[in-house]
């Protein structure tokens, strides 16, 4: 009985292992990107039960703990650069380095939380030059109308679909652009934040919609969005960041491939998952919530801030500008395979690159 229970559930693990090789867009294998962590550590316990309790006399029973650690295997390949394990992608900066900073906190607030004061909170404690809200409605702008006085610019778009964004700045917001690439009732907010007389930062805000049987059957129009964008900013030397709640993960192929396509770096790699969804629910969380940037910046900190009653964790990261040694920081190469990837996947959807604003 123990045997068989064994193998059920270890052909069970290795199905769900493989279904990720496929690209089919379908949510129900898509959404098998999200899990990695979790599965990982029941693959893992699998493989110890097997150990103990299998008996090899049976040679069958000698190809489940490899298959096992194959699966391991896998899933660790994915979420190991979230690690401190391997070498940080975009470096620390350098203490002694007086560069432009500039501090951001993304939060998806959720629409139906009440719980605002959390939130003002946090942005009276950390100071973030520049404060982004999503899935806030025509309330939330109310209740962050409060800081005004300190983010005297702003972009804001209030819905009641879980997709309204607003951003607020203490530094001016040039070419401010509210935009809807894919879906029309998804918006994304661009713009070019102003540290000063010499610098401008090209910035893009985006709040995808996930493939899941309630939303989008398909990961394609999530997929499409972030990597026109990812295209877009692959073409302008100008310090870029990207940041919001893109609804995939970072160990997600959607994700590495908007890596080598916009040349961006992912700051949580060699230091930490800092996952943000679901924040109450600990053993099922993954990192939903995202900043990329230019190798113009290097990292001054990161950090996943306190509970404000939303299904996230707000964000906080701290840049520095740093164009001296920005040949030092590197993202992942892209190669014909992954442009080829791109082309078809963009190809699906009536937009391009040319309809990504350039702020």
């Amino acid at each position: 009985m123990t045997q068989g229970i064994l193998v059920g559930v270890t052909v069970v693990f290795v199905a769900v292992t493989l279904i990720q090789y496929w690209s089919n867009p379908s949510w129900w294998i898509r959404g098998w990107d999200f899990p990695k962590l979790q599965i990982g550590a029941l693959l893992l316990v699998l493989l110890l039960i097997q150990l103990v309790l299998l008996d090899f006399s049976n040679h069958w029973n000698l190809l489940l703990p490899p298959a096992t650690l194959g699966c391991l295997a896998y899933q660790w390949w994915w979420i190991r650069p979230y690690t401190p394990l391997v070498h940080c992608e975009a470096d620390w900066a350098d203490p002694n380095d007086d560069g432009p900073r500039i501090r951001i906190l993304s939060s998806n607030v959720l629409t139906p939380n009440r719980h605002a004061d959390r939130l003002i909170a946090l942005v009276r404690q950390y100071r973030p030059d520049v404060l982004v809200t999503l899935e806030s409605d025509q309330w939330w702008e109310d209740q962050l109308q409060v800081l005004s006085d300190d983010y005297p610019f702003s972009i804001r778009c209030p819905l009641d679909n879980l997709y309204g964004m607003h951003v607020f700045s203490r530094l001016p917001l040039e070419n401010q652009r509210l935009s809807y690439l894919v879906q029309d009732s998804i918006p994304s907010m661009h713009a070019r934040l102003r540290v000063n007389d010499e610098l401008g930062v090209r910035m893009h805000f985006l709040h995808p919609a996930p493939p899941s049987p309630t939303e989008n059957d398909e990961s394609t129009e999530r997929d499409v969005e972030l990597l026109i964008v990812g295209r877009s900013v692959k073409q302008t030397d100008e310090p870029v960041i990207i940041t919001g709640d893109l609804n995939d993960v970072a160990w997600s192929p959607t994700t590495r491939l908007f890596r080598k396509i916009s040349g961006l770096l992912d700051p949580r790699i060699g230091r930490g998952m800092f996952n943000t969804f679901h924040a109450q629910h600990r053993l099922l969380r993954w990192p939903l919530d995202h900043f990329f940037h230019s190798a113009h910046f290097r990292v001054v900190r990161i950090k996943r801030l306190t509970d404000i009653g939303s299904d996230h964790f707000p964000m906080f990261i701290e840049l520095q500008y740093d164009r001296r040694h920005a040949s030092e920081q590197h993202s992942l190469d892209t190669h014909a395979d992954d442009r080829a990837r791109m082309q078809n996947k963009v190809a699906q959807e009536p937009a391009s690159k040319d309809d990504v604003p350039h702020p």
